[in-house]
């Protein structure tokens, strides 16, 4: 029987991390027999391999925007699977720029990567990033069917959500958004929403714990983010099936524990509810 289910590899929202903190985003994707990860945020490879997967075993990965900790892991991640033996391309889908990403990370890895092909025989590390440019509408149709739209965060444009869908099962990706006309439709039906959360209470708070707090970083959050209530209301409106939470902003700081988001969530949303945690695998085989 095929296995279907969503991995949160990590759920904190933003690039740095703390003793005690949660990681940044990646999520594991199984789903009509095919293996995606989306983003690479820090930690991303060892993630997937908690998996019990392994890195040269993707069939994709998506890269939903270039902010940080949604693809600084990419390179990374490549060369170790090509140190574990991939030689074959893994297609990457992604926002103009990618490919610069990984030309410059190949460069700056050249002494390693030349290193070992003539020292160990290895295949050329830069075919086996198969980079390619993500637009909105169809972008993926071997073993499910995956669609993009462009959501809002501000002041990246090229920034999508992803829709996936399988012969019996649909996931939908938020992204990092704030809400946005067209967004509950693209959401509706779907098994699980997996969407990105905000407590605007907490964002104060970490704007304080930060040693070069700055109102721009305060304007950017509130302004390209969606409250974890309107969250609930998305689900509510849109129909889903089940409803997990990732990407939390603020991550792990007083008055922004469980009970808090899911307070938030409740008073718009009464079905299933994840939280997610750096880990979290959900069924998708359990729902409804």
């Amino acid at each position: 029987m095929m296995e279907n289910w969503v991995a949160l590899l990590g759920v904190k929202g933003g690039p740095a991390i703390r003793p005690g903190s949660s990681m940044p985003t990646s999520i594991l994707v199984k789903l009509g027999g095919r293996t995606i990860l989306v983003d690479a945020g820090l930690g991303a490879a060892r993630a997937v391999c908690a998996q019990g997967v392994a890195l040269g075993d993707l069939d994709l990965i998506v890269i939903t925007h270039l902010h940080s900790d949604h693809y600084l892991e990419l390179g990374p991640l490549m060369h170790t699977a090509w140190t574990g033996g991939l030689t074959r391309p893994i297609p990457v889908i992604g926002p103009a720029g990618l490919q610069d990403y990984w030309r410059h990370f190949l460069a700056s890895m050249s002494f390693d990567v030349d290193l070992r092909i003539a020292d160990e025989g290895r295949v050329p590390l830069a075919p086996v990033a198969d980079i390619h440019e993500i637009e909105a509408g169809p972008i993926w149709s071997e073993g499910v069917r995956i669609e993009a739209i462009r959501n809002h965060h501000p002041p990246i444009a090229e920034s999508f959500a992803l829709r996936i869908c399988g012969a019996e099962r649909t996931v939908v990706l938020s992204g990092d958004t704030a809400p946005f006309d067209g967004w509950a439709a693209f959401c509706e039906g779907a098994d699980l929403l997996v969407h990105e959360a905000m407590l605007s209470g907490g964002v104060d708070l970490l704007i304080e714990r930060l040693s070069h707090a700055d109102p721009r970083l305060r304007d950017h959050i509130l302004r390209s983010h969606t409250e974890a209530g309107e969250v609930g209301r998305l689900a509510h409106r849109a129909g889903v099936k089940a409803l997990a939470l990732n990407h939390f902003v603020p991550d792990g700081l007083p008055g922004t524990g469980p009970e808090a988001w899911t307070e938030a969530v409740r008073a718009h949303w009464d079905g299933p509810l994840f939280l997610g945690r750096d880990g979290l695998r959900i069924d998708l085989d359990s729902i409804g």
